[in-house]
């Protein structure tokens, strides 16, 4: 199979981003984000969005493709996904998928199947009343093997996952189909190293106008309810902004959570057994196999 892609994955703050330019120059590539919230206009200093000065000429794919009112599904991802792989390797050039949304990454790729349930809006109504406790109650009765990996505070996901379950029964075992020669690379940190990162990253996120961020699109027509369901930063900012916790109170929350989603990520990427993991700084052996991935009998390090 000639279509080689480069997976670059990990828990958020574990330096994907500037690994990922490192090797499209290197290997004359182009960026396909693999992150479910990053594909939302205006969502920049919340989702850690790379800025235009950090891409350094490279092309990313996937970015500002939606608005942040409305509802973008893997099977969104996935079709606007491909597309963009199969441009990039006509053009000759390598994608390299980066993120840690793992599930996005595994449809993309194949991997898992994406269940053809039709949204049953009379059903979401009931279900938008249920709290995060009825919800994750309801898909541990419904699929407990769902409920091991689902992100327990996102009621979008949560009431999805049931619509699925209550439809199929349980949500269907993966079909795998190998669509890309695919080389997998993992960047992984010690605990502490990582809590230690995801604490300064956090900071200079706030320092950077990242509040700033949420107040305007809130202004500009972003509910806070809405919010809620945009992920961790989103979710904790506007319970500030609602007024329900000091400044202080969302930064220690969020922190613990952002630490948590880490440990779910790596969870769910420990599942892929043909992950090559790797440390941050282990660059040149990082770079050494996705130029023998890309061009089998030619070293890109001399």
């Amino acid at each position: 199979m000639e279509r080689k892609v480069i997976v670059i994955a990990g828990p958020t703050a574990a330096g994907k981003t500037g690994l990922s330019i490192e090797i499209a120059k290197t290997l004359g590539g182009e960026i396909v984000s693999a992150d479910s919230r990053q594909v939302y206009r205006g969502l920049n200093l919340g989702t850690g969005k790379i800025t235009p000065q950090e891409m350094e000429g490279i092309p990313h794919h996937l970015l500002d493709v939606a608005d942040p009112k409305d509802t973008f599904s893997a099977s969104d991802f996935v079709r606007l996904g491909r597309g963009a792989i199969d441009d990039i390797l006509k053009r000759g050039k390598v994608p390299i998928i980066v993120g840690g949304t793992g599930f996005y990454i595994d449809a993309l790729l194949g991997s898992i199947s994406l269940p053809e349930v039709p949204a049953d809006p009379a059903f979401r109504f009931q279900l938008s009343g249920f709290s995060l406790e009825e919800l994750n109650a309801k898909i541990k009765k419904l699929d407990p093997e769902k409920a091991k990996t689902i992100d327990t505070k996102n009621p979008v996901r949560l009431i999805r996952a049931i619509e699925i379950a209550r439809a199929l029964g349980a949500v269907p075992p993966s079909a795998p189909e190998k669509i890309y020669d695919t080389l997998f690379i993992g960047l992984t940190l010690p605990q502490e190293e990582l809590k230690t990162r995801i604490h300064t990253r956090l900071l200079g996120r706030v320092e950077e106008g990242m509040l700033e961020e949420a107040k305007s699109l809130h202004a500009k027509g972003l509910s806070f309810e809405r919010m809620e369901e945009l992920g961790l930063e989103y979710r904790y900012m506007a319970r500030h902004l609602n007024g329900d916790m000091t400044q202080g109170e969302m930064l220690e929350s969020l922190e613990k959570e952002i630490v948590q989603y880490a440990k779910r990520q790596i969870t769910w990427l420990k599942r892929n057994k043909d992950i090559h993991w790797f440390r941050p700084e282990q660059k040149e052996e990082i770079l050494l196999m996705c130029g023998e991935h890309v061009t089998p009998s030619v070293s890109t390090i001399s």
